[in-house]
């Protein structure tokens, strides 16, 4: 079987050495960085051959990439690299790296065009002032050959190693059965579509019932897929770790310990999470971990594809063992991993690691995105952003002297923005042009700064250059799918104000994303109505949409619909001493372990307080602000088999979902909300430019979100088909026709 590898894949692989170092270079975008290929490409001859295909064999190698270019008049193949400030300050491995592409791209010219040599050129070109420095050689095609050769013998034998994998992998995944003696009902249903839409290459929404086992039920399929489809990767992408741990499991279900070599799972974590010493900087003269990193790196990335199973734990161990920073020998991994489980942003986000590199090696991927409904919430917050003027003078007031005329350009034209306001929030249609203007400018002085000044890139200074290049990405990306608005606030006798960009369909995103998989899975307990998810998330239109059949019963979960209630912002206080005496009533009619959901903290905090001064004799525990995993893990403690009692959590926060209490330590729910956004001038921007793209503006803004969120902490009752419990809907609204449409469908509502 032939291995087919990049040439810059190769060369990572093969060539690079000495320390990880991420001091801060200011390196161009990918859009700088393609244009500035194009200004080098144009100011050659006209027979100058820019992105060259070429691919070369050594042994059951097969060896392919891009040239940037080659000129035949002087014979002369260019390898253009793109940087921005001071070219000395470019690391040596990095120059090592880029001859080792040049002189592998140098063979396969020679190859193909028959050359007894060739000159090489290193063309370094600086963005900002469009200079070229150029680093030429000559090698005959004896010698490139060699260097070629000995290249591909450094990657050969792990080439052949991960041939005899994909192999085993693959045998296995066909003889792969279902670990359990039977489905559950529905999760058959689920698997058989999932399957299918691995085998037609196209999208699924799947609206399943929590607790079905979505997560076996998806992975499963897909896993048999792989061989038939030929499948490289399959990328399980979650919005919260509890969901991460879950396909853990049901990967360790699947390929037990014995059989785990068979398929490599890696788990995908965030940088603060992975980092051993957050208080150094990632470079070898501050971090042991970085010093030498690649040349540890083989041993590393060995002993790392013989576990099996990467989660957190076992890969940190692997690191350490040789040295090694955990975080970045995760990226590693996920190049030979088979099942890489991580969150959204590393498949969608603007710099998201796994679709760079999908794209990069043409993987043949397949997506299973787990807990979709929380996907428009998150795509919406990777494509939005801000920038806080308070910030701004925080920033000017300790920045260095370099920096200020910069600093005072850009405060000046904010401060202009203020003339144009009427009101405390305005949204504008149109951006506003020497406020950005005075923005570019300012963010190409802070990257020349912290270009010749590495030690500056810490603290407020850096967290603004960011903010403001995500600001400056997302402004040329403006159109009708996004919102520009002003906040104005008086800070004493100042006046400062909140740009923001807010990105309300991530459609033009999520769905070319979800387009350069082969296939794609959308899973939830609430899907519902398709056309909402299918239109802001950009989904294909052949896109399958089906709703699984429960494996609940009606009489399991008893619905009552409260509607001599109204929970509304203005009947919020009326609403308390009834809403606390149907908690004791209920309590004293089945003494159990409920949840307790509120639209906001004030209000939960004003009901718990009622309830414990009525009735001190009835247990209770509240969720709070800010609460870390420990604290979040305490409230979850509470509930156990023998407890009684209420725990009070907000809706939407981290109790409303993603959390399992079978059987007797959870009983019962009370939603005192229907989960609809706050009424404020943002959400009523954002309800009017639903009702123009969608035409509905109410339901896409708020009713639609709200019940999603209902209908997910209702699903915290019945986690299994032996559970019995209560669900208490306290509104009047959820007595409307429309509302009760949006419910499950097994629920019987009284």
């Amino acid at each position: 079987m032939t291995y087919r590898i990049a040439v810059r894949a190769l060369c990572e692989f093969t060539a690079k050495c000495g320390d990880l170092d991420l001091r801060f270079t200011p390196s161009p975008s990918a859009q700088q960085g393609i244009a500035g290929h194009r200004t080098v490409a144009a100011r050659r001859s006209a027979d100058y051959q820019a992105e060259l295909s070429l691919e070369g064999q050594y042994d059951n190698l097969n060896v392919r990439g891009r040239a940037d270019g080659y000129d035949p008049a002087g014979n002369v193949l260019e390898e253009v690299k793109t940087y921005r400030g001071d070219f000395n300050a470019i690391p040596a491995n990095h120059r090592h790296l880029h001859w080792a592409q040049a002189r592998v791209y140098g063979w396969l010219v020679c190859q193909h065009l028959k050359l007894p040599e060739v000159n090489l050129a290193l063309v370094y070109f600086d963005i900002v002032s469009e200079q070229e420095t150029r680093l030429q050689e000559t090698w005959s095609a004896a010698r490139l050959q060699q260097f070629f050769n000995q290249q591909c013998q450094l990657f050969l034998a792990w080439a052949e190693q991960e041939v005899a994998h994909r192999a085993a992998r693959d045998d296995a995944a066909r003889a792969l059965k279902f670990p359990h003696a039977q489905f559950r009902t529905g999760q058959r249903a689920l698997a058989e579509a999932v399957y299918k839409s691995a085998s037609t290459g196209r999208c699924l929404m799947a609206q399943a019932p929590t607790g079905i086992g979505k997560t076996l039920g998806t992975l499963f399929p897909l896993l048999k897929a792989m061989p038939a489809q030929a499948l490289d990767k399959l990328l399980f992408l979650t919005a919260k770790t509890p969901g991460r741990q879950l396909a853990l499991d049901a990967a360790r279900v699947l390929y037990p310990t014995g059989s785990a070599q068979t398929l490599r799972v890696l788990e995908l974590v965030a940088r603060d999470k992975a980092c051993e010493y957050p208080q150094n900087a990632c470079n070898g003269d501050a971090c042991p971990l970085a010093k030498g990193f690649y040349d540890r790196l083989p041993a590393a990335r060995q002993a790392a594809v013989q576990q099996g199973c990467l989660d957190q734990a076992t890969l940190r161990d692997v690191a350490l063992a040789h040295q090694v920073c955990p975080y970045y020998l995760s990226q590693e991994m996920a190049r030979w991993a088979d099942v890489v489980i991580a969150d959204y942003n590393y498949y969608f986000d603007f710099s998201a690691l796994l679709y760079g590199l999908a794209q990069a090696n043409q993987w043949r991927v397949a997506t299973l995105i787990d807990e979709a409904h929380n996907l428009v919430d998150r795509a919406r917050q990777m494509y939005s952003a801000h920038l806080d003027q308070q910030r701004l003078n925080a920033v000017r007031h300790n920045a260095p002297a370099a920096l200020d005329k910069s600093f005072k350009r850009l405060n000046r034209e904010w401060n202009a923005l203020h003339k144009e306001q009427v009101a405390p929030y305005q949204a504008h249609s149109q951006l506003p042009a020497k406020w950005l203007n005075a923005l570019s400018a300012c963010i190409s002085a802070i990257g020349d700064y912290l270009n010749d000044h590495p030690q500056g890139m810490t603290g407020e200074l850096q967290a603004f250059y960011f903010e403001a290049l995500q600001f400056n990405r997302v402004a040329e990306l403006f159109d009708p799918h996004f919102i520009y608005d002003l906040s104005l606030r008086e800070v004493g006798k100042r006046r400062t104000s909140q740009l923001n960009l807010r990105n309300v369909v991530p459609a033009a995103f999520i769905g070319p994303r979800l387009a350069s998989a082969h296939s794609n899975v959308l899973f939830s307990a609430t899907l519902s109505p398709r056309q909402y998810y299918a239109q802001l998330l950009g989904l294909a239109g052949d896109t399958v949409w089906i709703d699984v059949e429960s494996p609940f019963a009606a009489r399991q979960l008893s619905v009552k619909v409260i509607s001599q209630i109204s929970t509304r912002f203005a009947h919020r206080q009326a609403s308390v001493a009834p809403i606390v005496e149907l908690f004791a009533t209920q309590f004293q009619q089945q003494h159990g372990n409920y949840l307790a959901f509120f639209s906001s903290f004030d209000y939960l905090q004003r009901v718990a307080g009622q309830l414990a001064a009525s009735h001190p004799q009835i247990p209770q525990w509240q969720q709070s602000r800010r609460m870390d995993e420990a604290a979040r893990q305490g409230f979850l403690d509470q509930f156990t088999d023998t407890s009684r009692g209420i725990g009070f959590a907000v809706l939407g926060g981290a109790f409303g979902e993603g959390i399992d209490l079978p059987g007797a330590r959870l009983i019962g729910a009370f939603v005192a909300t229907l989960g609809l956004a706050q009424f404020n001038p943002v959400n009523e921007q954002i309800k009017q430019r639903m009702a123009g793209l969608f035409g509905a503006g109410y339901d896409y803004t708020y009713l639609y979100p709200g019940l999603q969120k209902v209908v997910q902490a209702a699903g915290r009752v019945i986690r299994t088909q032996s559970d019995q419990g209560s669900l208490f809907l306290i509104d009047d609204r959820f007595a409307e026709p429309k509302v009760q449409q949006l419910l499950p469908k097994w629920w019987h509502v009284q």
